[in-house]
């Protein structure tokens, strides 16, 4: 294109805010409007000669050569939208019209720059998604792996870490974490990050550039290529935990840019929201299913639980055992030492209880002294027999409650069988019930 033509041209153009390039048909550049360096960051006279596709994101070259070559056969294309590289690395999303000239043999095309309102949108769907997250994610590991999937679609987040403020001493506890190769333990730097952020409460970007900036035992685990973002998660409480990402230790993974960090600092706040609403949910859950004395499953936890070992034993036609303890003398303690000191004992009871058995066992309080424990897996009787010798001798052995009172206690254990003393869970509790209060009738008959 002549120089005459180019000036006459760009004495237009130039007036645009939208982009007005040519490409001839080797696909570079051989004319520019004065709205390309705003948009590209580039000079016109740096684009010039440059190869389009040069400047496209990798990700988006292959549809863009693509629609390249549809309209070079003569289909004009419009609202066309890809992503490009800026000069200073930085994405632009653009949104272009392109038509073929066969006289001029050029691709002229006019682009708009988008970035603003696709950041909108992406932001607004990520703010959409995350509250759709809290809602069908049944715990905290869950929703955690939602919002990794969720910001991952925003920006490179190979590595993704959730750490929460502890109930002791305010420190961060790792709730979540993944790096580019799996779950494994939480980098130094991941550990240094989340208690930076939550010192500060700022957003701290971490690059290998910055290293100088860290503790000297850290700045050698930061000259990897991979890059660090941390951001505060906030509520009305204040800083409940720290969100963080790593980019990847390979150096082709891109770097985190401040434009990244606003993104997910806007981002974080749902999240908090998220997250706090999920630890609400789940306070008031363990509430309404475990007694509030001793934490240990309620009557209505223990029954479901009860209804799901049968279910299983069922299933894989295994044997199961069901103990009804009832502790003796409960009343004459509570009389002779008050209330208080009886919930004590209560707690401590359940406390000892619960290292008699398994993890897998269940261990519940049906009210007032009266605890159950569902053995399941059982191999033969002598194992549950076993168990209720283990039980009378930790309840044997003195407690010493925080009232500086010693104390000791028995028990009367009911053991009943799966299959053998019933096929389902009213038959089961209804043996062992009668068998507790037979060991009962036993222990004040003898004592």
């Amino acid at each position: 294109m002549g120089k005459f033509l180019a000036a006459k041209i760009a004495r237009f153009t130039d007036l645009l805010m939208d982009a007005v390039c040519m490409v001839d048909a080797e696909g570079r550049f051989v004319f520019v409007s004065a709205a390309c360096e705003r948009i590209f960051g580039y000079a016109a006279r740096e684009m010039i000669g440059m190869q389009m596709i040069d400047l496209v994101a990798p990700a988006d070259r292959e549809r863009t050569l693509s629609a390249a070559r549809a309209i070079m056969d003569g289909q004009p294309t419009a609202h066309f939208e890809n992503r490009y590289v800026r000069k200073d690395g930085k994405i632009v999303h653009i949104m272009w019209s392109a038509r073929w000239s066969e006289s001029d043999q050029l691709r002229v095309a006019v682009a708009r720059d988008i970035t603003a309102a696709k950041q909108a949108e992406t932001m607004q769907s990520a703010l959409y998604a995350i509250s759709e997250a809290a809602h069908a994610s049944d715990d905290l590991p869950a929703l955690f792996e939602h919002i990794h999937q969720i910001i991952g679609a925003m920006l490179p987040a190979p590595g993704f870490s959730v750490a929460l403020r502890s109930d002791k001493g305010g420190c961060v506890e790792f709730s979540y974490h993944v790096n580019a190769h799996g779950r494994t333990e939480p980098h130094p730097l991941a550990c240094w990050l989340g208690e930076e952020v939550l010192r500060s409460g700022q957003a701290v970007l971490l690059t290998p550039a910055t290293a100088a900036a860290l503790p000297p035992a850290l700045q050698a685990a930061a000259v990897l290529p991979d890059c660090w973002l941390g951001v505060p998660l906030t509520t009305g409480q204040g800083h409940i935990g720290v969100l963080m990402l790593q980019s990847g230790d390979q150096p082709d993974h891109a770097r985190y840019t401040d434009q990244d960090r606003e993104l997910l600092m806007f981002v974080s706040h749902q999240v908090a929201t998220a997250i706090q609403r999920k630890q609400l949910h789940s306070r008031l859950r363990f509430m309404a299913q475990h007694d509030e004395l001793t934490q240990l499953p309620n009557r209505r936890l223990f029954l479901d639980r009860l209804q799901m070992a049968v279910a299983r034993a069922q299933r894989h036609q295994c044997r199961l055992a069901l103990l009804f303890i009832d502790l003796n003398k409960f009343k004459q303690i509570n009389d002779e030492h008050g209330h208080a000191c009886g919930d004590l004992l209560l707690r401590e009871v359940a406390h000892r209880l619960k290292h008699c058995v398994r993890e897998s066992d269940t261990v519940a309080r049906l009210g007032g002294d009266e605890f159950v424990v569902i053995v399941e897996e059982v191999l033969v009787a002598d194992d549950a027999l076993q168990i209720v010798d283990k039980i009378h001798q930790v309840l044997a052995a003195p407690m010493l409650l925080a009232t500086g009172l010693g104390l000791a206690i028995t028990a009367s254990v009911g053991v009943a069988h799966y299959p053998e003393h019933g096929a389902d869970i009213e038959q089961l509790m209804r043996y062992a019930d009668q068998a507790m209060y037979a060991a009962k009738q036993m222990e004040e008959h003898t004592g």
